[in-house]
């Protein structure tokens, strides 16, 4: 998870503070001191941790500061605000062109994930704009680079053009003239890559630019690089001109340096970022939300977006309405689950949430292979058999269990944990309708108060 080892500093440098109820000048110069290690062994950039922790310092040191109720919190305000800014401020959004189609030219080195992203992203944008995506293929460079396209294309459901291994400039060109022609508002040129940069990658990156006049330039940079990220960014935009950035791979860099270091170098704000390897593993980049993260405050508005474009209100509301007269099926829970599922994993989920320590996850995580067990067991039973789990007899246990590559003690697990969860639901229910609570708990629940979920 990124930022994992600067938030737990951030957070020790904030504790500092609070024990203190009034806060001098030598208490906040040796926090900053505690944040400015921090963000470089987080390798960000030197320059800009220098000057993250001189702001700071000067806002957090002025006496109306240092004299308020709350000396503390004022200081982790400030340091909110200011990186908050560092990351660039306010969400960018991806430019819309009024005369359709908006074309995006995707740039990058070989291995920065520039393909998958571009499909990615058109993903995102059709699910989120209802947008009609077109993805051109203008790698025709790098071995399979094409089919790689076709591929996500067709997992995604979107269309490519290519035209095999031509010319990239003159393949960008027909490819804008084909969406035009047949409906597509928005195109992503997939340019080739390098393994580093060099005059020929920018001298054709320059041809398909004054060809095709894209309405934005997105570079996509590996977080995992580090600074070399930030510098391949700087490179690409004093040579083309890029509009914004796309920081691939953020769920493996556990140090964050190049998301906290891009936009203060080339000016250029982020605006989007990989979360992971599956297509839906994508996000808007929110520089508050990310600030919020980083200080360990959560990031509820991502985990409610994320509820919302995954979770469909309707079955929501009637698998709502079957817990509260306690006839939740197991075809309900499966639907839960796998919606669930398309949130991300339950780590990231987690760590969305305020207050809750990143590392402490580290031994209250979710059992994910446990998760796709159930599902297994669930998918393995008749429709019959879910609606009604009494119906459920040795026999078809094992012929269950033989069905998903699992145990007859696996199954009863399952309908034992799954039977207790209607027990709780159905107990609750009953003090939601009125039972008065006592002090100390809720009536009735015995030792339902440790019930573990069925994963």
């Amino acid at each position: 998870m990124a930022f994992e080892g600067l938030t737990e500093k951030i957070s020790s440098a904030f504790k500092g503070l609070r024990s203190k109820g009034r806060l001098t000048e030598s208490d906040i110069k040796q926090a900053m001191r505690e944040i400015r290690m921090a963000l470089l062994e987080a390798d960000v950039n030197f320059k800009v941790a220098k000057d993250f922790v001189k702001s700071v310092t000067e806002k957090a040191t002025g006496a109306e500061i240092l004299e308020s109720l709350s000396p503390a919190q004022q200081v982790i305000k400030i340091v909110n605000e200011e990186l908050t800014a560092l990351l660039g401020g306010q969400n960018t959004r991806l430019t819309i062109s009024p005369n359709p189609p908006t074309v995006v030219m995707m740039a990058g080195l070989q291995g920065a994930g520039k393909t998958t992203n571009c499909a990615k992203l058109a993903g995102l944008l059709r699910k989120q704009q209802q947008r009609r995506p077109l993805l051109v293929a203008c790698d025709v460079y790098r071995p399979a680079a094409i089919e790689q396209l076709h591929v996500v294309g067709r997992q995604l459901d979107i269309a490519v053009f290519d035209e095999g291994a031509g010319d990239p400039v003159e393949i960008a060109k027909h490819g804008v003239d084909f969406a035009k022609k047949n409906g597509y508002d928005l195109v992503f040129l997939d340019t080739a890559g390098r393994l580093h940069i060099d005059e020929k990658l920018m001298d054709e990156l320059k041809n398909i630019k004054k060809t095709v006049k894209p309405t934005e330039i997105i570079l996509v940079v590996d977080a995992m690089t580090g600074q070399d990220a930030v510098t391949v960014a700087e490179t690409f935009n004093e040579a083309l001109g890029i509009d914004g950035v796309l920081m691939s791979k953020m769920d493996g860099d556990a140090r964050g340096g190049a998301a906290l270091s891009v936009k203060a170098v080339t000016g250029k704000p982020i605006k989007f970022i990989g979360t992971g390897e599956k297509l839906g593993d994508i996000e808007p980049f929110h520089p508050d939300r990310m600030a919020s993260r980083i200080l360990g405050m959560g990031d509820v508005l991502t985990l409610i977006e994320k509820a919302q474009q995954n979770f469909d209100q309707k079955q929501a509301a009637d698998t709502a309405k079957k817990m509260m007269s306690g006839k939740l099926t197991l075809t309900d829970f499966l639907a839960q689950l796998q919606q669930m599922k398309n949130m991300g994993s339950m780590e990231e989920m987690l760590g969305m949430l305020p207050g809750v320590d990143a590392k402490a996850l580290a031994g209250a995580k979710v059992d994910e292979k446990q998760m796709a067990h159930t599902e297994a067991i669930i998918q393995s039973m008749t429709p019959g058999e879910r609606d009604n789990p009494n119906l459920i007899n040795f026999s078809r246990k094992k012929r269950i269990a033989a069905g998903c590559g699992l145990t007859v003690e696996e199954v009863n697990k399952l309908l034992k944990q799954f039977e207790a969860m209607q027990k709780m639901t159905k107990q609750l229910t009953g003090m939601a309708r009125g039972k008065k609570k006592r002090r100390g708990g809720f009536p009735g629940l015995g030792g339902m108060g440790n019930m573990k979920l069925p994963f």
